[in-house]
């Protein structure tokens, strides 16, 4: 599967911050997950800051743009790392299994997990275990 955001590197430089904040304003996320002083050091840092060269600050900054990052991903993400990498890899286990070859490829598809977790949302409550 494709690496996620939060598994990729955390951009410390302006313009990355500054494009981080405006998505995590627009989503609301901006003043319900950070506190006034995680808020105030993106904004001081965005103001004084074209790239972050402190290995201090960095840490700093990383906790709390993970911190928006996590609140700002999709359900469908969320649970497609969560479920859909589990039902790929039973499916594909079961296939083999069955003696289907091309099941061992089924695993790095994401797309066949996107499509199983959605199947797994539409499910009614009462079928899921």
């Amino acid at each position: 599967m494709r690496k996620s955001i939060l598994e990729s590197r955390i951009p410390l430089t302006k313009v990355e911050l500054s494009r981080i904040k405006i998505r995590a304003i627009r989503r609301g996320s901006w003043f319900k997950v950070l506190s006034r002083v995680e808020r105030a050091s993106i904004d001081l840092t965005l103001k004084v800051v074209r790239k972050v060269r402190s290995l201090l600050l960095a840490k700093m900054l990383t906790t709390i743009v993970k911190k928006l990052l996590d609140a700002m991903e999709s359900k469908v993400a969320r649970l497609m790392r969560e479920v859909g990498c589990g039902f790929t890899q039973n499916l594909s286990r079961i296939a083999q299994k069955w003696g289907n070859k091309s099941a061992v490829h089924w695993t790095a598809d994401s797309k066949f997990a996107q499509y199983l977790t959605i199947m797994y949302i539409n499910t009614p409550p009462m079928f899921k275990t």
